[in-house]
């Protein structure tokens, strides 16, 4: 018996190494494909469970768990579950009985990240309401276009927000439209006060009847897209993609015992769905941050003991940026879950930081196909695994920069990208998997369609993002279409350019695009920039990294210097008027360069330059 018990443990230590060896990520593996069939259990009971089991629902169980438990961290002040939940119970009251709302009415939230935002939709959900979640930065039209396309009965704003609404009242009136204000006065005409209403409002429970017709294929909120490409689209979110996204923290082994910090804005899909959406599903306390801030950020995961945090891109590279010190390990943050950071910044802030868990995604708000990076595999935005593959299919596919459009064999179908090769991603839509595309806005939900992709008749939903999957299933996200151009014959990916062009230490921030040169095939590389504080551009510097680092072709012929880039709501940022404007020299009030070869710098574009660059051949 003991020999034989010693060759099994033999074996079972062989086994171990060999899997170490030729499988290094199996547990990882293991452990999420666990997870996610747990999950997609629960969503499958949520599905057939008769009254409809809602997020709502869950909030109102961890009510009945915790009450007295800290909901929510906000300016020094805590709000439990109960009082939130009191709170809520308020707002709905008092909305029914001013506006007379109902189930299956959208309303529209014009409100900044406060816990005003979260029991407000709290108590327009236990009235069965739709909520428009409306990005605080829009004005004029493109603010009258959102609240109008979701078809809203009312808006509701805060008084830091008035001045914003004042402009489009008039035509909020001529539809029939009430705008309320979360304040105890208001002198506006068309703009009625709330907050009285609110105090003086019961805060007995809601009757479960008001909703009695909600199912998981309800729709649940309108979240609009940033709007890189022209007026924002409002993404129709149902109940069931609720629940998919507050899976995301579990995913990444979140427990009731965290403490999330949510600085990302609350209309759109991380902030609202990932970190307050999650917060709720798995009971835990949410630290809630009206903006992000590079210099409270690390005391306020101190002060309030924030082991989970929310990052983009751009909040994890200024926090880098930040002077070093030795109070910079001392925090409790063990994950960090987001999108959109570099990998020499991901690698920096791990070495500035400590061994915190970077948890990476690729999602979109509309989509129907994600990635979760659930290793510690630095750059890539997820894994391909068999599951994810049978449950929501998906591939990539060989995408033409220069023409903008899928490239077909000679049956019409789309052809697949190969392992290591750049395509673009689509998901086929089904019952499981669908697209429920954007309110008020037929055009552009079918745009984002693609028919006849591996057989005649299927259809799959067009992400616009080109992606690669590399030999070890690891994903790695790699431009939009749109910010890959293709100039010589090739193309190029923006951020890679962007990337080189802040190595040169004047440069704080590269938006770069490619611009139409007349007379010549496809675009031309120019980015827009900022400069370092008390920084002028060094023309030999950026000259000396885009020449050893990038292709001729990849080279941006064309620098504009901006006092700031301008960004949407979630740091995206804006090409289209840039794009438009090109390097027209007579337009354009920035100072401009041009790359000259010849003399290994940049020089100033002058009227003469710009004649000589359209009158041109060929562009030097």
């Amino acid at each position: 018996m003991y020999v034989y018990l010693t060759a099994v443990a033999g074996l079972a230590v062989l086994l171990y190494f060999y899997i170490q060896a030729h499988f290094p990520y199996f547990g990882a593996d293991f452990a999420y494909i666990l997870r996610a069939l747990k999950l997609g259990v629960r969503l499958l009971w949520y599905k057939r469970t008769r009254p409809f089991y809602s997020i709502l629902d869950c909030f109102l169980d961890a009510v009945s768990k915790h009450p007295s438990k800290i909901f929510i961290h906000f300016d020094g002040r805590a709000f439990t579950y109960g009082e939130v939940d009191k709170q809520s119970n308020k707002v709905a009251r008092a909305l029914q009985a001013e506006a007379g709302l109902k189930e299956g009415d959208a309303v529209a939230l014009f409100l900044p990240n406060e816990p005003s935002f979260v029991w407000t939709w709290l108590g327009l959900s236990k009235l069965g309401c739709t909520t428009a979640l409306l990005n605080t930065n829009i004005r004029s039209k493109s603010l009258l276009h959102c609240f109008s396309c979701c078809g809203a009965k009312a808006l509701i704003t805060s008084a830091e927000l008035q001045d914003a609404v004042i402009e489009i009242v008039p035509m909020l009136e001529e539809q029939g439209i009430r705008v309320y204000l979360l304040s105890e006065g208001c002198s506006v005409p068309g703009i009625t006060a709330l907050s009285d209403n609110i105090s003086q409002a019961s805060d007995e429970p809601m009757s479960r009847d008001l909703r009695a017709n909600i199912n998981i294929r309800s729709t649940a909120l309108y979240i609009y897209t940033s709007g890189t490409t022209g007026l924002p689209k409002a993404a129709i979110v149902t109940h069931e993609r609720v629940w998919a996204a507050s899976f995301l923290l579990c995913t990444c082994a979140v427990t009731e015992d965290d403490i999330i910090y949510v600085n990302l804005p609350l209309y759109h899909s991380a902030g609202f769905l990932i970190g307050m959406a999650g917060t709720i599903e798995r009971g835990m306390t949410l630290v809630l941050r009206r903006k992000f801030s590079t210099s409270q950020f690390w005391d306020d995961c101190r002060k309030y003991d924030v082991t989970v945090i929310q990052y983009i891109g751009e909040t994890m590279r200024y926090l880098c940026c930040t002077p070093k010190n030795d109070n910079q390990r001392n925090h409790k943050v063990r994950i960090a879950v987001g999108n959109g950071v570099r990998s020499d910044i991901w690698a920096e802030f791990l070495n500035r930081f400590g061994d915190i868990k970077v948890r990476e995604f690729y999602a979109a708000t509309e989509g129907n196909i994600g990635f979760i990076n659930y290793t510690s595999k630095i750059g890539a935005v997820g894994r391909v695994n068999f599951l994810q593959k049978f449950f929501f299919p998906h591939t990539l596919i060989k995408f033409d920069t220069e023409k903008e459009e899928p490239v077909r064999n000679s049956e019409g179908l789309c052809i697949q990208a190969a392992k290591g090769e750049t395509g673009l991603l689509v998901g086929k839509i089904t019952q499981r998997s669908p697209f429920t595309g954007y309110a008020g806005n037929r055009e552009q939900t079918e745009k984002k369609r693609l028919y006849d992709v591996l057989k005649k008749g299927d259809v799959y939903f067009n992400t616009g993002d080109l992606l690669r999957f590399d030999y070890d299933n690891f994903v790695y996200f790699q431009d939009r279409v749109g910010d890959t151009f293709r100039w010589k014959g090739e193309n190029v990916a923006t951020s890679e350019v962007a990337d080189i062009l802040m190595m040169a230490y004047c440069i704080l921030e590269a938006n770069v695009y490619g611009v139409k040169v007349e007379g010549h095939e496809g675009r031309i590389g120019m980015a827009a920039i900022t400069l370092k504080e008390g920084e002028d551009f060094d023309c030999s510097d950026a000259y000396k990294q885009v020449s050893t680092y990038l292709p001729a072709y990849a080279q941006p012929r064309f620098i504009r210097i901006q006092t700031c880039l301008e960004m949407t709501g979630t740091f995206k940022m804006k090409k289209v008027k840039l794009v438009e404007e090109g390097f027209n020299s007579t337009l354009i009030k920035d100072s401009l360069y041009f790359l000259d070869s010849e003399r290994k710098t940049y020089v100033p574009l002058t009227k003469e330059i710009y004649r000589a660059i359209k009158n041109s051949t060929d562009v030097p």
